[in-house]
Formats: C-alpha cells, structure tokens, sequence
C-alpha cells in the first residue's frame, strides 16, 4: 500500500518520505501538494495506508482538510504534520478523526516515533489477520503493557506518563488493542485479558 505526503513545501515532503522510509522501509510513498487531487491521486496510485496531512495547505486552511480527508476516506490513518501549534489546534484534529498531531518542530526521533505508532502496528495487524490461526495472543510489548496497565486502574494521563508519549498516543494504541482483540472497551478488554490468563505476562 501507499503513505500520502500532503503538503505543498518540497523539502517537508522530501523530509516526511525519509522518516517514513526509516519507520517501513519499501513503501511506496506519493506527494501531493493540494487537497483537491488526493482522490484522483489515491485513484491512480492505490489505496492509502496512512496521510500526512498539512493544516496549511494553498486550497484549503485549517481543520477543513481534517474533516475532508476524513469524510472521504473514514478508514484510513491520519497524521497531521504542521506548523501550527499543538496548544491551539491538537484537541480539534483529535476530535475530527486525526490520530495522531505531529508539530513540524518535533525532532526527527519525535516524529519517527508518532509514525511508528500507526505504520508499525497496522501491518502487524495486517500479519494477523492474514494467519487468524494465530489468535489475538499476539501481542507487540506496548500492547502487554496497556493490559497490565488497564488492570491497575490507570488513566490515559497516567499511562502516558508512564511510557513517556502522549495521550494521544495512548488513544491510537488503545484503538488498534480493541480492534485486534475484537472488544470496543477497557472492560472488555480486560474482562478478555482475564478470561484468557494475561495477566501474568
């Protein structure tokens, strides 16, 4: 599949092709300088895996290229990378579908990091659910550590803390934790970390 680099300054999108690249080396990665040719581009390319998306953009400004890509394409992940604020606009793209909010002014190791968190686990979701023998017990090591977690009582500000990332990020992992798992809760998913003996891991 395809990771989509929307933004209209040639060296961000030189940058993001780099760090994504060293997230998952391989992919095929398209820029895009304008928000109105991404259906066409997607059309012609394939499907997306993830967007990163700019706030600023020349035919669209603000949360309005949020809430387009996401009416449009509801499945597919969302990384907005920009220069705005995270004081000012984070809490608004989280809230339209974004999962996760990348200030420009992240370093390197900041933004690979975000990046992983959506690349990384959608393809091992991906291995998955192309070999179902192996059942949800599959977990990746931030995964055992939320269920642990989850069985202390811990908030998603405690969590984040704990591990040293946003809480943003806490939502993303906990989403992709649910889906692999098949539950659409905390309960839940404890209640199946239970029943199956995780918690001893």
């Amino acid at each position: 599949m395809t990771v989509y680099v929307i933004d209209d300054h040639p060296l961000m999108r030189d940058a993001l092709t780099m760090l994504v690249h060293r997230v998952k080396p391989g992919l095929k990665i398209i820029p895009i300088p304008k928000l109105n040719v991404v259906e066409s581009t997607v059309e012609k390319n394939g499907v997306a895996e993830l967007f990163c998306l700019d706030l600023q953009l020349p035919d669209t400004l603000g949360m309005s290229g949020v809430q387009l890509l996401k009416a449009k394409f509801p499945d597919v992940p969302l990384a907005v990378v920009t220069s705005s604020t995270a004081s000012e606009f984070e809490e608004r793209c989280m809230q339209a579908g974004a999962d996760v909010f990348i200030e420009k002014s992240n370093s390197p190791t900041q933004i690979i990091a975000a990046l992983r968190s959506l690349l990384i686990t959608e393809e091992e979701s991906e291995v998955e659910a192309a070999n179902p023998t192996a059942g949800p017990t599959k977990l990746s090591k931030r995964q055992k550590q939320l269920i642990l977690m989850l069985d202390q009582g811990l908030s998603n500000r405690d969590i984040a803390e704990k591990l040293g990332i946003s809480e943003h990020t806490v939502k993303v992992h906990f989403w992709r934790l649910f889906r692999r798992l098949g539950v659409n809760s905390r309960t839940q998913a404890l209640h199946f970390a239970r029943t199956n003996g995780w918690l001893g891991i």
